[in-house]
């Protein structure tokens, strides 16, 4: 069974950091205020800045955040993701029915090649020797486009339809 790899024209220099003490660290004492004014002011911007948004993802497992993926290629299109768990991945975390490696049909290998995720390649589909490997690679490619925002332990309430067409979202 060949192990699809990443592909060959992609040049990984794998370089270690340099070493480091963890006696030589020394941390600033930071007052409990000044993190939460951090974290609720920046929150509370991106609120501000996603609530007029191209497009509303709801739910942040394996189609949600393939959907984000796609979506955000392009630079143009704001894209927020909500997803009412704390932890954004769904099912996604396991491959199914609780067991870590995740199967997935051909043709949608050539998304893993660009997501450069290995796997086992079989006849007729793929398997990903954990589909964490999955979840945290795709979400860690859609966190860092500056067009999406996930927000987590945010759940829809209700849609807004406008001429037959979803215009927006309640409760988020």
């Amino acid at each position: 069974m060949p192990m699809k790899s990443t592909p060959s024209n992609l040049n990984l220099s794998m370089s270690s950091p340099p070493p480091y003490d963890l006696r030589d660290f020394n941390f600033e004492p930071i007052k409990e205020s000044i993190v939460s004014r951090e974290m609720t002011r920046r929150y509370m911007m991106d609120m501000i800045t996603h609530a007029d948004t191209d497009v509303v993802i709801v739910g942040a497992g394996s189609a949600g955040l393939s959907c984000a993926y796609e979506l955000s290629k392009n630079p143009h299109i704001k894209v927020a993701i909500i997803e009412q768990s704390v932890s954004p991945g769904g099912g996604a975390w396991l491959g199914g029915q609780l067991f870590s490696s995740m199967v997935v049909r051909k043709p949608a290998h050539h998304f893993l090649d660009e997501l450069e995720i290995e796997y086992d390649d079989q006849d007729t589909y793929v398997v990903i020797k954990h589909a964490a490997l999955f979840t945290s690679t795709i979400m860690s490619k859609i966190l860092a486009r500056p067009n999406v925002k996930l927000f987590n332990a945010v759940a829809a309430e209700d849609l807004i339809v406008k001429g037959n067409r979803v215009g927006g979202d309640v409760g988020w």
